[in-house]
């Protein structure tokens, strides 16, 4: 098969193959409000660097309504809730999507993971310890909201990639949600995706839109524009069919932008050395405030 230039860069930036050699990466990814597209990119960011030879298990983490697996056409036998319980380990639970990422299901429909207590967060971030060797990424797929389950796993992450849109709901959202992860777990650091834009002009716009507000109101806050993804109809196909965009149109706009993405978190130089990007940090975060 005959590509075109293009299409051969895509797939030179999507080569695989590559030994685990760099320190873990744990990265939450919330949004404040639900129906922003946060779930989506969770999958086909974590699609992009596993394509790129990372290892990446991703934790869904939105308590009670996990739904990653649904997105990907999965059907996990167990979930978070056996682990809870005691029934089983981590490794029992997790599942294998496609491109090799691995996949921690949440629960759907059980209430009390909506609001875990600080020994269940414990547990479960013992365990993340007890296997973090294995990967190169952990990606959390928060829940919506302000909940204490939002913000605990957004505190144990070694960043804070926010997705917003162009409503004004979503910035209202995500500004509420840095407003209570700086005045309750002194996070100070965030990153923006802008999803669902007409253009990179439209992403910015937005970003300057949310930095107006944290300057005047949060000025102990930095928010860094990370990237935009595109508004693209093969989005709701590639949902519909229950399988990422990366994979069923991975020359789309949106697949490219993803790959943007991808490129700049791989090519960011991080110091594994410094407490900030120790492997375990985590239990710092859950200390009682």
């Amino acid at each position: 098969m005959i590509h075109t230039g293009k299409q051969a860069e895509t797939l030179k930036r999507m080569a695989v193959g590559r030994a685990k050699t760099s320190p873990l990466r744990v990265l939450a990814i919330s949004s404040g409000k639900g129906g922003v597209g946060k779930t989506n990119v969770v999958t086909n960011l974590a699609y992009a660097l596993s394509k790129r030879g990372k290892k990446v298990l991703i934790f869904d983490a939105d308590m009670g309504l996990g739904n990653i697996h649904i997105l990907l056409g999965l059907a996990p036998k167990f979930n978070l809730e056996q682990v809870l319980s005691g029934q089983k380990s981590v490794e029992d639970i997790i599942v294998q999507g496609p491109v090799g990422i691995e996949i921690l299901p949440a629960s759907s429909g059980v209430q009390e993971l909506t609001q875990l207590n600080h020994e269940a967060r414990l547990m479960i971030f013992e365990e993340f310890d007890r296997v973090s060797e294995n990967y190169d990424f952990l990606i959390f797929d928060t829940g919506a909201g302000i909940s204490s389950n939002v913000t605990y796993f957004c505190s144990a992450a070694h960043e804070i990639l926010l997705i917003a849109t162009t409503e004004p709901t979503s910035l209202t959202d995500v500004y509420a949600l840095m407003k209570v992860l700086y005045q309750k777990h002194n996070q100070k650091y965030f990153r923006l995706i802008v999803n669902s834009v007409k253009s990179e002009k439209e992403a910015l716009e937005v970003f300057r839109h949310l930095t107006a507000v944290t300057d005047k109101f949060l000025n102990h806050v930095s928010v860094e524009y990370l990237g935009y993804i595109l508004n693209d109809a093969n989005v709701p196909k590639a949902v519909r069919q229950q399988r990422a965009f990366m994979e069923l149109y991975p020359y789309s706009k949106v697949s490219q932008c993803i790959l943007d993405l991808s490129d700049k978190l791989l090519k960011e130089k991080i110091n594994s050395s410094g407490d900030e990007f120790r492997p375990f940090f985590w239990k710092d975060a859950f200390q009682v405030r």
